[in-house]
């Protein structure tokens, strides 16, 4: 196996935005580093303390525009700037509770009328806002998203799948030949658990947060699946940098 990781994506506050980074340093047992360490909770919200169920959250599959906000982490001053190309931009520490509160009233347009208002932005222990209770890295490859593009007859943005490391130079769906195995990636290992199943989050466009590709019915229609990605845990915490070789 040649390949090599080619981008590092971070979602700092879980379905409002993503944001693309140089390097990070993984930690055993955990999460990338500032991913989904907040999440907006609604008004409908039935949480006991830390994760709970997406049910509970701002999420993409029931609000495609939020799919369009973009993200920038001050990680010193945990600073969040969110940019929406309707909504424009707003910057503020979602650990304070008067620039919290304004950061949920920027995002309240963007999330349906019909649904549970949101309420309060709510920061993780250990455990992040991740759709699934584990704290798992999410690794995907640039060529399986390349090879659904392609018979879709379009370009795909990565950013529909809300990956962390993405891989290049394997080939289409590589990835899930990894399951049960140990990869290298820098000074970082992880083990690969289980393919990622995906909604319909996905069909919606990062640039315009309209739905605009049916992208779980081009996998089922041509792979027999709606996977992209697999989850991986930190098995040896290190640093890993763009351009780091991967190695089983």
């Amino acid at each position: 196996m040649t390949a090599r990781l080619a981008r590092i994506v971070r979602h700092p506050i879980k379905a409002a935005g993503w944001e693309e980074i140089g390097a990070a340093a993984l930690e055993t047992g955990r999460a990338l580093p500032f991913d989904r360490v907040w999440a907006v909770a609604t008004e409908g919200a039935r949480l006991e303390g830390g994760w709970g169920p997406k049910q509970n959250f701002l999420r993409g599959v029931a609000a495609p525009a939020l799919m369009a906000v973009r993200c920038r982490l001050d990680e010193a001053s945990r600073r969040v700037t969110l940019a929406h190309p309707e909504a424009g931009e707003i910057a503020g520490r979602p650990d304070e509770p008067a620039e919290a509160a304004a950061l949920v009233h920027w995002l309240r347009p963007l999330w349906p009328e019909n649904r549970p208002a949101p309420a309060a932005i709510l920061r993780a222990g250990d455990q992040p806002f991740s759709d699934v209770p584990s704290p798992f890295v999410a690794v995907l490859n640039l060529a399986s998203n390349r090879a659904l593009g392609a018979r879709m007859g379009r370009e795909l943005s990565i950013h529909r799948w809300r990956g962390n490391l993405w891989l290049d130079g394997l080939a289409p769906w590589e990835e899930f030949d990894l399951v049960g195995r140990t990869i290298r990636i820098g000074a970082a290992e992880l083990s690969v658990e289980a393919r990622i199943t995906r909604c319909r989050a996905t069909g919606a466009n990062p640039e315009t947060g309209r739905q605009d590709a049916d992208t779980l019915g081009a996998l089922a229609e041509g792979y027999g699946h709606e996977d992209m990605g697999v989850y991986a845990t930190v098995t040896t915490g290190g640093r890993v940098a763009i351009g780091d070789e991967v190695v089983l």
